[in-house]
């Protein structure tokens, strides 16, 4: 059997390529979002410059990108040091002035010296000029222009020649890999191999078409079909076993509710009833929109489990929506509910896990602490994990993993079109709540211009004189935490001057310990109005609330306002959500919003999210400082989604253990896209 190919090379890190050092590294890090060659080999180009073009100044236009050879004639100095530098230039048929604000090349440029310059064109007054050409370069080194040049994304410090020099050795580090896809797929798409088509992109002699692209995509389409389709193959391998129960635990949660369950939440628990009353492991996606009633459906499918003899478990993304979700399920179930999360320690910690060890703790939730090594549960039957887009693949399935026969339901606020259902999780069984329960009140939504702010602020001034409370919500900005916090700040202090200390702010950056006696002055309405950057999406819980301000709406993701959006709805008082945003809004953007506007239902807006927007502001991954796809692009290459899922399928179908001579190939690629949890599934296999 052949060896899997070293990878070594590329798995490396940046300062193994010459001319490296630690400053760059860290520069190129910054610019491409990691640390190994092969992230740099990933980074793909914005757009490619043609600099082929070889007219005379004669016959080149303004505008043009072009490429010249020239002679200096003369260096003109600025007569203050707010004009530029001008060196004046020709080729014998046409001069062109070369503009430089900051000049350091006169030793480059004397008169006479013969050169090849490149970049573009523009007229001022009647002269012919070259604003800080992109290249400057000896006449008998033609070389060292690129006739296609890559424009990269880039960070401040690091130039277009260095990524050039850095990806370079990148592309000379390119192993002789094994072909991972069916030949006959490559003839009838025309694609270039893996090494082929990363140069056509990187390194490209001619502009690239699309092929090149394709080829890469569906590359990193289908490493995460296969891993996806590996790790949940093991999970439906193992034998489950039938969780029933008589109903009792349940009975007397529902009269702690005090309302019958919606038709929609009988047929969710129905199907996870069915599943559970299986011999086979249960693993279902619970899709409700906002308000639907999600957790009381999770928490009738935990007391299940609990009256089956077994234990439950919920795991949730952040620590305040941990804690929400324990308060719910605290006062629904009939039988204890621990807390685990980071903040719990000492006696009380140590306490808590001898009784999931010795099973005396029926149920719990938590923040990922649920799935650490330390914590063992004595029999868990049902893991529940909420938000699931906050968490990676290996995570979501690591809690079903703490036991031999755990049933899984996964639930998320964010309704998924089909297409990003296959990226985030391939085929699984899916249960949707549509509706909301009794109780809850449609919001009413508006878009005002900032421009208008002064009346908006003294509506709200109205709605706290009828004894409201409103939740003002602040951007982030350019996704830097630094202008995040500094606009919650801006906005508390305005509003503070007008309404005094009524107003509480929290934010992702403050302590613990503040921000939660921030939130905890708003939920017992010690605190009117609370000013919050996007901490509040998920997880506050204060049915008094009853008015929305966005502000920059324009910002956010149309799910993410969505799942802001309700917050409000919650009580009996007609609710708003008032959606602020720039006065020179575009087209686009005004569209987004009057959609928002104009429906509350959450799979219109998850589907227009995804068709406008794309799939990482979908479900607020670019917020989350998560990575979405490097190469591919799930609305642009929704076609080779679905090829790349029907040929995970067909693999594995074939292959289970990819031991075949294609499986070892697809091995490689799983090891090149960072799917290391499906290689230890497949190693432990």
């Amino acid at each position: 059997m052949d060896p899997e190919p070293d990878l070594a090379a590329l798995l490396a890190p940046l300062t193994s390529l010459p001319g490296v050092g630690q400053p760059r590294a860290r520069l190129l890090t910054r610019a491409i979002g990691g640390e190994r060659v092969l992230d740099l080999l990933f980074h793909r180009p914005e757009t490619w410059l043609d600099r082929r073009a070889r007219p005379t100044l004669a016959e080149a236009a303004p505008g043009q990108l072009v490429t010249l050879a020239v002679t200096v004639e003369r260096i003109d100095a600025p007569a203050t040091d707010r004009q530029p530098w001008r060196v004046i230039v020709t080729d014998g048929t046409a001069r062109v002035e070369l503009v430089f604000f900051r000049f350091r090349r006169a030793s480059q440029m004397p008169p006479g010296a013969r050169l090849l310059i490149s970049g573009r064109l523009e007229r001022f007054a009647d002269r012919l000029t070259m604003p800080h050409p992109d290249h400057v370069v000896a006449a008998d080194k033609p070389d060292a222009i690129p006739s296609i040049e890559p424009v990269w994304p880039m960070t401040a410090g690091l130039w277009p020649n260095q990524i050039r020099a850095a990806m370079t050795a990148a592309l000379g580090r390119l192993p002789d890999l094994p072909e991972w896809h069916d030949p006959a797929l490559l003839r009838r798409e025309g694609w270039p191999g893996f090494a082929a088509a990363l140069r056509a992109l990187q390194a490209p002699t001619e502009p690239p078409d699309e092929k090149p692209k394709a080829r890469l995509a569906y590359d990193e389409l289908l490493a995460g079909q296969v891993a996806l389709a590996v790790v949940r193959g093991r999970l439906r391998a193992r034998p489950g076993r039938r969780l029933t129960g008589d109903g009792t635990l349940r009975a007397r949660a529902l009269a702690r509710f005090g309302h019958a369950p919606t038709p929609a939440q009988r047929q969710a628990l129905a199907e996870i009833d069915a599943d559970l009353a299986a011999p086979r492991r249960m693993l279902r996606l619970l899709q409700g929109d906002v308000g639907a009633g999600k957790t009381l459906v999770a928490a009738l499918a935990m007391l299940r489990a609990v009256e089956a003899g077994t234990q439950a478990a919920l795991m949730a993304p952040s620590e305040i929506l941990a804690r929400q979700h324990h308060r719910t399920l605290s006062a629904l179930s009939p039988v204890p509910v621990a807390l685990l999360t980071g903040a719990v320690k000492g006696r009380t910690r140590k306490t808590l896990l001898a009784g999931l060890a010795d099973g005396t703790m029926p149920m719990v939730v938590g923040t990922h602490a649920l799935f650490q090594d330390a914590v063992a549960y004595h029999d868990l039957g049902v893991a529940v994990i909420d938000e699931q887009h906050r968490f990676g693949v290996a995570q979501r399935l690591l809690l079903g993993e703490k036991g031999p026969e755990t049933d899984v339901l996964v639930m998320t606020a964010t309704p998924i079109p089909r297409t990003l259902l296959l990226t985030q999780w391939g085929e699984m069984d899916i249960s949707r709540l549509t509706g909301k329960p009794a109780g809850r009140a449609a919001v009413r939504t508006t878009l005002h211009a900032l421009g208008t702010l002064p009346e908006v602020i003294d509506g709200l001034a109205r709605k706290l004189a009828e004894g409201a409370q409103i939740y003002w919500v602040c951007p982030l900005v350019a996704e830097s935490e630094v202008s995040d916090l500094a606009a919650a700040e801006a906005r508390f202090a305005t509003l503070t001057a007008r309404f005094g200390p009524v107003v509480a702010l929290a934010h992702g950056r403050q302590d613990p310990e503040a921000r939660a006696a921030a939130l905890g002055d708003f939920a017992a309405g010690r605190a009117r109005i609370l000013v919050a950057t996007t901490v509040v999406e998920v997880g506050i819980d204060v049915p008094a609330a009853s008015v929305m301000v966005i502000e920059h709406a324009e910002r956010f993701g149309l799910a993410q306002l969505h799942q802001l959006r309700g917050r409000v709805g919650r009580g009996a008082a007609a609710s708003f959500c008032l959606l602020l945003h720039d006065d020179a809004l575009t087209a686009g953007a005004r569209k987004r919003l009057v959609l928002l506007r104009d429906t509350e239902d959450g799979f219109v807006i998850a589907d227009a999210d995804f068709r406008l927007r794309g799939a990482g502001d979908l479900l607020g991954t670019r917020q989350a400082g998560q990575p979405g796809f490097r190469l591919a692009d799930p609305e642009a290459h929704e076609g080779l989604l679905h090829m790349a899922h029907q040929d995970a399928a067909l693999l594995l179908a074939r292959d289970p253990r990819l031991k075949s001579p294609r499986g070892r190939a697809v091995r490689a690629l799983l090891r090149l896209f960072g799917q290391w949890g499906a290689m230890r599934t497949l190693q432990a296999g």
